[in-house]
């Protein structure tokens, strides 16, 4: 149950929000609590270095040098009484800064017995250096520190020096750090329920979307029903368009089934009456009732047949992927009806076609279309019989032109829209293989073509229908 509940969260979108969320705000929030707790850190240490600089332009301003060259300063004459107190945390001291190196020549009373231990650098006269070192009481010190020399003589150089504790910096830095610390997490709690809402808000139409096809899902309703946001209303209309046509589909099964079943009543109830009269009359003719039910037979076969047809065009209309290349279907077609209509001496052509050029849809509904026009031409043709296939665009997936000509005696132009009338019964049309023109152009219509006969200019019928191309 445990593995359950966790594998829904991890495939949840509300989680994979509120966790990207999350983690964006406290990676950005941590970077930016040590940018400025940085910063702070910065900030105080350089204007900790300015005021001991002060300082030490104040004590080399209080600097004086004895007849031997010995540097003095007089206690007196400087103004904070931090240097007079022990240990105070501001301190002076004056080193040598010969070869010999002298150190703590001259320091303050605050140092008492101690004296400062500065690197051994080398310093560019007047240059300010500045340095962390350990003081009294290993204590952290900031040092700065200069060289000046006895204007007007080639004596030794001294190093001045001037340190404070930076104890009291550091508790200043480490209180910045707490109150920022505090004032990030709690920022971060206040945009955690910021994104909260965000979250809850932005999926609210999901939920709505939801419902609705819990509703759907009843059959309180038959579609999605409402206004969605702009990213999610194209994903509701093409559902919406797939139940639409998905009711269409089971209306048509329905309308089908039963437009079928009534289509077979009638041979069905023949053949029981002559089943019944044969039993009555027992000395009638059993060739009559024979050729009788092959008929009967034969009419149930077509209208089966007739209605598969129009299932399978429709089932396969408009699904992606269908692909039938039309030269080699045209050229079977010829060759089987040049077999069958041999003893008429019928020439069967087919003009040059693009060998690229194919059919979307099913194989055995275009051969059962152009099967029945091929049969219908050769049937009526005196001698010729022509086939052309060409494309109305340049495109791929454009329309098919496919134009079928014979020199026969042609259909009067008052009766080809009876002929191709929809619903017509195929005992009503010029028999051929099996389907009426009325069906072919049904079965054309269903592919979203169209059929069309007109007349030929060799004298008889043109029969030019359009399908959709591959």
């Amino acid at each position: 149950m445990k593995q359950l509940i966790a594998s829904h969260w991890r495939h949840s979108l509300r989680f994979r929000l509120l966790a990207a969320t999350l983690v964006a705000l406290a990676f950005a929030l941590v970077l930016a609590g040590l940018m400025l707790g940085g910063l702070f850190r910065d900030h105080v240490m350089r204007q900790f270095s300015q005021s001991l600089t002060v300082q030490l332009d104040q004590v080399t301003a209080r600097l004086e040098f004895d007849a031997a060259g010995q540097p003095q300063i007089d206690p007196q004459t400087l103004s904070d009484p931090r240097w007079s107190r022990p240990y105070s945390g501001l301190y002076w001291q004056i080193d040598g800064a010969g070869p010999a190196r002298q150190r703590g020549v001259l320091r303050s009373r605050s140092l008492w017995d101690v004296a400062l231990s500065v690197p051994n650098d080398v310093l560019a006269h007047g240059s300010v250096h500045v340095h962390e070192e350990a003081g009294p009481a290993g204590a952290r010190l900031l040092l700065v520190e200069r060289t000046i020399t006895r204007d007007g003589a080639a004596a030794t150089p001294w190093r001045l020096i001037v340190a404070a504790d930076l104890s009291e910096s550091a508790a200043a830095v480490t209180r910045f750090n707490g109150v920022l610390a505090a004032s990030l997490a709690t920022l971060f709690v206040l945009l955690c329920a910021a994104a909260l809402a965000q979250v809850a808000i932005g999926l609210a139409p999901l939920r709505a979307l939801q419902r609705t096809l819990v509703g759907v899902h009843a059959g309180v309703s038959p579609r999605l029903i409402g206004r969605f946001p702009s990213e999610v209303q194209p994903l509701v209309d093409d559902f919406n368009a797939v139940l639409d046509r998905n009711a269409e589909v089971v209306e048509r099964a329905r309308t089908q089934a039963g437009n079928l079943a009534h289509a077979i009543k009638t041979p069905l109830a023949a053949m029981s009456q002559a089943a019944a009269v044969a039993l009555r009359k027992p000395e009638a003719s059993g060739a009559e009732l024979a050729a009788l039910v092959e008929e009967q037979v034969g009419v149930a076969r077509r209208h089966v047949d007739w209605n598969l047809a129009r299932a399978r065009a429709a089932a396969a209309q408009g699904v992606p992927g269908a692909r039938v290349p039309l030269q080699p279907v045209v050229s079977g077609l010829l060759r089987a009806l040049e077999r069958v209509h041999a003893e008429r001496g019928v020439t069967l052509q087919c003009l040059p076609m693009a060998p690229e050029l194919a059919f979307a849809g099913e194989v055995q509904d275009l051969q059962e279309m152009l099967g029945n026009l091929l049969d219908n031409a050769c049937k009526w043709a005196r001698h010729e019989v022509r086939v052309s296939v060409t494309t109305s665009g340049l495109a791929s997936g454009s329309p098919l032109r496919i134009v079928i000509d014979d020199d026969g005696p042609g259909i009067e132009a008052d009766r080809r829209e009876s002929v191709m009338a929809r619903g017509a019964r195929l005992d009503e049309s010029v028999p051929g293989s099996g389907l009426g023109l009325a069906i072919v152009s049904e079965l054309a219509s269903l592919y979203g073509g169209s059929m069309r006969l007109q007349s030929a200019p060799t004298g008889g019928l043109r029969v030019e229908m359009e399908l959709p191309g591959a």
